[in-house]
Formats: structure tokens, sequence, C-alpha cells
């Protein structure tokens, strides 16, 4: 390519740039539990342009794990939650710090309006961008007395500007997020594939209805 033809070709808008660099900072700060955009496990570019249901195996998943899979240009993550994780996303000292614990918000469809906001609650389905400015939030899991906050129980950590949320995707009080992060249609065919997309038989939720991507 001609260095005339790189000059005139579509710049990156800041948006593009925040971007990357949260996408970086995730990767570089998890590389050893999270699989980033792992194209085995991605459908082929025409099916994710007609936003089709994906399948994805859960079986690859390890405890503690996520995975990020794109679904309608958006990333999805996926979390397979130890039992640790779970106990702490029902602890008083937790619940009380978050702005939404109760899911009342319309963010996710009524079959993760739970504790857990799943279908299993050793998984999480999650859309993954903040909804404050539409950044990338991290995968911090692990709980630390100082990274990359005070008394860190495990969670989210958006870098753009500090907004927190728990490993249910549940945004705190006095960050600038305003919402929990939005849960995805979806259904497990069965105890190993989940199919983002396709609601369990009998209900009908769309990603478009909720409040704030």
């Amino acid at each position: 390519m001609s260095s005339h033809a790189s000059s005139t070709g579509p710049q990156p808008t800041r948006r593009d740039l925040i971007s990357l660099v949260a996408l970086s900072g995730a990767a570089i700060g998890t590389a050893a539990i999270i699989w980033p955009l792992i194209d085995s496990m991605n459908p082929s570019a025409d099916v994710l342009a007609a936003g089709a249901p994906i399948d994805i195996d859960m079986s690859k998943i390890a405890a503690g794990q996520q995975i990020v899979v794109l679904w309608r240009g958006a990333p999805m993550l996926i979390v397979n939650r130890t039992p640790a994780a779970l106990k702490t996303l029902q602890t008083p000292s937790l619940v009380s710090n978050l702005s939404d614990p109760n899911s009342t918000v319309r963010q996710q469809p009524q079959y993760a309006e739970n504790w857990h906001r799943s279908v299993k609650p050793e998984y999480a389905v999650l859309v993954g961008i903040c909804t404050h400015l539409g950044c990338l939030p991290g995968y911090q899991p692990n709980p630390n007395p100082t990274t990359p906050a005070p008394n860190w129980p495990g969670g989210y950590f958006c870098p753009c500007h500090g907004s927190k949320y728990d490993l249910a995707g549940r945004v705190y009080k006095g960050v600038p997020a305003p919402y929990n992060l939005p849960v995805p249609p979806y259904r497990f065919v069965d105890d190993k594939t989940l199919r983002i997309g396709e609601n369990p038989t009998g209900t009908a939720f769309e990603l478009s209805t909720v409040v704030q991507m």
C-alpha cells in the first residue's frame, strides 16, 4: 500500500483509540485467564453480519476463566464462575455497594433477573461494553486489597473512567456507569453448548430493548 493511500484512508476516532487502549490494558493484565476473541469459537463473517445465533462449546472454559466472542459486532463475555466467586456475589458487603443489585432496570431478559444474572449460576454471559461511554471493561476476577480499586472483591473494571462491576455485571454505586452490563438473549442447547442470540423456549427478549448498551 502506498503512503498516499495510507494518508487518505479512514482515520481513527477518539472512541476507537480509547477502546483500543482499554482492550490492550485488559489483555495485558489478564493474559493467563482470558481468551481474547478466539477465531476457532467464532462463526464465519457472513453469519456474524446476519446476526444469527452462535454456539459456544462450554466444555473448553475452565473454572475462573473468561472467553470473549463476537455477536452482532459486540463482545460477549462468557465466564465460568468459581464457587468462591458465586459466594462473593451474595455477600452483604458487596450487595450494599451495588447500584442495582436486584436487576430492576431492564438490562437483561426476565430469565436473568436473579442474583447471578444468568440461566445457570456458574456461567455469566454479558455484553462487554461499559454503560458509561462504551469502553471495554477489563476482567479482574481475583480479590485484591489495592488493585484495581481498594478492597477489590473481583469483577470488571473500566480503565477509561473507573466504572466498576461485579462478576455478575452489576454496577457499583458512585461510578460514572449508570446501569448494569447488558445480558444478551441466550439458552443452553445441551449441557455443553451455549447458544447466544436465542431465548429459552417460551420466552422472548431482544437485546435492542435494554435501557442502555
